[in-house]
């Protein structure tokens, strides 16, 4: 099965276009590799309302959401993780408008190694303040409703949102449209991914709103086909192991055989994800702990 991508976006950086009964999106001008045609911020409810995922910190980016609630209090703020196109506005957007900054603080920061970078970076000064760690609270505005899911994979600290009213979830970079998420260790990780993308499938919403590109509509077959390309990734390892022990630096060469080789390094990384998530489920063995420098082998 492959993945119904949803790209097809009508931008118009610092507009506000409404786009459901209770949501906006005012979408930043920051478009790149990670970032697709860039971070859309969405605003939730009329009069009293929540802003998810504030962006970049970006002077007319602020300037733009401002202008979209001018007249309504801001409630709310609410961060899916701490990436630095999804929160560094937060801190500008709570001084302008007094509105708590809820999320959960990631345990570590994964620092910049000066390798290839796979992702927009870390926001290291996220700090929430309210914790939504583990998931499970209700946000309350008038006229709306949210429930803060827990989903880690992409990030340890991943928060979805579910809109009870409109059956809808803003997903962050946990789904994406455009894209295939990246799971890169040792915040990202697989095991953890897996499970939080069928606990957000299991919930059945309608539509899922990503913080990069349009929505998608068709949800429910959208996560079978993200989770069926995970799934097919794991087999290329078994698979590419029966043959016998080998090293990510022996692997990345036959499995990505079709893919530019600088872009391989990019691939090692995701596919050291995988290969720790196979360790742990006991189909793949290696002396030590799981790392890129490890030699794996079918267990048993």
């Amino acid at each position: 099965m492959s993945i119904p991508y949803v790209r097809d976006i009508e931008i118009e950086y610092g507009r506000c276009d409404q786009v459901s009964p209770l949501i906006r999106r005012v979408t930043a001008d920051n478009p790149g590799p990670f970032t697709f045609k860039g971070t859309g911020t969405y605003i939730v409810g009329r009069g009293q309302v929540a802003v998810i995922d504030p962006g970049p910190d970006d002077p007319a980016h602020l300037d733009a959401i401002l202008k979209a609630v001018e007249g309504e209090t801001v409630s709310h703020i609410l961060i899916t993780h701490h990436h630095s196109d999804h929160s560094p506005l937060a801190g500008p957007l709570k001084a302008a408008t007094g509105a708590p900054i809820h999320g959960c603080a990631v345990a570590a920061h994964d620092h910049d190694d000066g390798g290839v970078r796979m992702e927009a970076g870390h926001d290291l000064g996220f700090s929430p303040d309210i914790s939504l760690c583990g998931g499970g609270q209700v946000i309350e505005g008038a006229g709306w409703t949210m429930d803060a899911i827990a989903t880690p994979g992409h990030t340890s600290n991943h928060i979805c949102f579910g809109l009870r009213e409109e059956n809808a979830c803003f997903t962050g970079d946990h789904i994406m449209g455009w894209s295939t998420t990246v799971i890169t260790p040792p915040d990202g990780d697989m095991t953890d991914y897996l499970a939080s993308l069928a606990d957000i499938r299991r919930r059945r919403f309608d539509v899922l709103w990503p913080t990069h590109g349009p929505p998608i509509r068709d949800a429910d077959a959208f996560i079978a086909a993200y989770a069926e390309h995970r799934q097919e990734r794991l087999d290329q390892l078994t698979t590419a192991l029966a043959a016998g022990p080998a090293r990510i630096n022996d692997l990345v060469p036959r499995l990505y055989a079709d893919v530019d080789p600088r872009l391989h390094p990019a691939a090692a990384r995701s596919m050291l994800a995988g290969l720790i998530h196979l360790v742990r489920e006991g189909a793949l063995a290696t002396d030590g702990p799981p790392g890129p420098d490890s030699v794996y082998r079918l267990a048993g």
